[in-house]
């Protein structure tokens, strides 16, 4: 009898895709009650703002994890869509339950990035979604929310959908809003750049200030284009910290100094 070879993996083809992560912030503190009360929160609060911005969530390629919701978006998304209404719509809903006597309180770093998204047999692989899972757990945006204590969301973009959509003029959007920070985790550096809806670029610089310094890469003065070879499983990549010496990032320089941005 001839023997079975097991099916191979699903690749689809590489697209480029906004991708976004939403995370609880403090959810592990929580006993099993109200982590399950949490979790359908965070998803109706999802529903809710974009619902209210326009934007289809069914046609998004969502995986959930507890705490956190990565998520795919449909190409045909207006990125100028997702980070001004949307981002509005979901701190309103958020302060709307805060308001409740009886809600639980649910505060979310986000973090949305735009790059090579490739559906794998695990998830989705490429340098967007593993950036995003590197972002949303930048230790800048942790100490900001950390710091705010009055904020529900703090929003933390990758410097290409800065330069490419925020500083493009377009509606509902104000760079002088947003506060760059220098993301290293684990092998990623890169900048992205944060904005906490209802409080002012000052009250960032504040907090930013309390972030511990991010560590140069052994490897920052011999930096590779090493191909990218990891994956987001349930939300995360790799269980939310890719392991084994895979590079996710390149050091970025500084860009020139501009009059009217933070450095």
């Amino acid at each position: 009898m001839k023997e079975l070879s097991p099916p191979r993996p699903t690749v689809g083809l590489p697209h480029r895709r906004l991708c976004l992560a939403a995370d609880v912030e403090q959810y592990s503190r929580l006993d099993t009650r109200r982590q399950s009360a949490v979790q359908s929160e965070l998803v109706q609060i999802l529903d809710e703002a974009a619902a209210l911005t326009g934007l289809d969530r069914a046609a998004w390629t969502r995986q959930p994890q507890g705490d956190l919701e990565f998520a795919v978006l449909p190409e045909a998304t207006p990125e100028d869509a997702v980070l001004g209404p949307f981002v509005h719509h979901l701190a309103v809903r958020l302060r709307d339950r805060y308001d409740r006597p009886t809600a639980q309180r649910v505060r979310l770093r986000m973090a949305v990035d735009t790059g090579v998204v490739t559906e794998s047999a695990l998830g989705h692989a490429g340098p967007a979604p593993v950036a995003v899972a590197r972002y949303v757990n930048a230790p800048q945006l942790k100490t900001v929310l950390a710091t705010l204590a009055s904020a529900d969301l703090a929003v933390i973009v990758s410097d290409q959908l800065y330069q490419d959509v925020v500083r493009s003029g377009r509606r509902d959007l104000d760079p002088a809003q947003y506060v760059r920070a220098h993301v290293r985790v684990k092998e990623f550096g890169g900048y992205g750049w944060i904005r906490v809806p209802g409080h002012t670029p000052d009250d960032v610089r504040s907090a930013l200030a309390e972030a511990p310094e991010p560590k140069p890469s052994a490897e920052a003065g011999t930096p590779s284009r090493t191909t990218l070879a990891q994956y987001v499983h349930q939300g995360a990549a790799v269980g939310r910290d890719v392991v084994g010496g895979l590079t996710v990032g390149l050091p970025v320089s500084p860009p020139p100094a501009e009059s009217g941005f933070d450095r």
